[in-house]
């Protein structure tokens, strides 16, 4: 960069080019016909990697509650109950484990373009497993290694599981086929939010159980809620409808079950007619502030609900 009026003497056989900035300052581009700069094809770039990329295929059968197929660059990810693809997901530690990887996988795969995430059958997740539902309680005597592994452990998954999700550089829709009570924010943080007219959000697993709201609900609800009817939605268990959750803003569209899907697809392949790069650095502008304030808060907010879960409530059964 150099500033206006000074003398810069043009360099022999290099091309220069100046880009003015502003109206002190202008970019000075210089190019030398001498460096051998030799362009490469995809392919050859993705061939002098020294880690394989990943692709589809490595990571599409991996799971045993999340499936996924990928038509012309658009991915659908469906959750769905454990081995059971056309039953609703039931929450226990194996989606949160596997989701947290699945969308690490998605993330870096670049032939991905655009991404649905939607339920299998007639919820988006509303029921949670007795391992988690069942929750017993344990004086601080009681607490064993073990169990502080188990925490850590669910900790560490719930970390990954939203940072993932918001690494994923492509534009995301939700089509939420149904009850969202548990971790409704993997639909929430996506670019575009589609549901069903019998969508209810709620966030059940945490405050309603007697566990503090820290895995990123109390990040996720009050951005989009606003503070005070975060923490009210929060506190008190409350269900918003999704012609509610319309009203004020949590949802974009709320349509028929029967047109959900096919409406997540038009919104996708519309999205896809744009330039890749405007398509991924697009998300990753949106979701900056996101992604700020899920680095701030996340840690902190899982810190205190394992402080909540030492105090005798939310240990899991074995």
């Amino acid at each position: 960069m150099r500033r206006n009026g000074t003398n810069s003497a043009r360099r022999n056989s290099q091309s220069v080019n100046r880009y003015r900035i502003d109206s002190q300052y202008e970019i000075e581009l210089v190019i030398n016909p001498e460096c051998d700069c030799k362009t490469s094809d995809s392919k050859e770039l993705g061939e002098s990697r020294s880690v394989k990329p990943v692709v589809f295929d490595d990571y599409a059968n991996r799971y045993e509650c999340v499936s996924m197929r990928r038509e012309d660059g658009i991915l659908l990810l469906t959750i769905h109950a454990r081995g059971a693809k056309d039953r609703p997901c039931v929450w226990s530690a194996k989606p949160h484990e596997e989701l947290s990887y699945a969308f690490n996988d998605i993330a870096r795969d670049r032939d991905n373009q655009c991404v649905i995430i939607t339920g299998a059958g007639d919820a988006f997740c509303a029921e949670m497993h007795p391992s988690i539902a069942g929750l017993s309680r344990y004086s601080e005597g009681n607490l064993t290694p073990v169990m502080f592994e188990k925490m850590d452990e669910a900790g560490h998954d719930g970390r990954y599981l939203l940072i993932n999700h918001l690494n994923i550089e492509v534009p995301m829709i939700a089509a939420v086929n149904g009850p969202a009570f548990i971790h409704a924010e993997l639909a929430l943080l996506c670019d575009i939010v589609l549901a069903t007219e019998n969508t209810e959000f709620q966030d059940a697993p945490h405050f309603p159980s007697g566990l503090v709201p820290g895995d990123g609900v109390h990040v996720v609800w009050p951005l989009l809620l606003g503070p005070n009817r975060g923490r009210y939605f929060l506190l008190t268990g409350q269900k918003l409808s999704a012609a509610e959750a319309l009203k004020l803003g949590v949802v974009n569209e709320v349509l028929p079950r029967e047109i959900l899907l096919s409406r997540a697809w038009e919104l996708a392949r519309e999205i896809c007619k744009r330039p890749s790069l405007a398509r991924r650095y697009a998300r990753v502008a949106m979701t900056q502030t996101l992604k700020k304030a899920m680095l701030d808060g996340l840690g902190y907010g899982i810190a205190l609900e394992s402080l909540g879960m030492m105090a005798g409530v939310g240990i899991r059964k074995e």
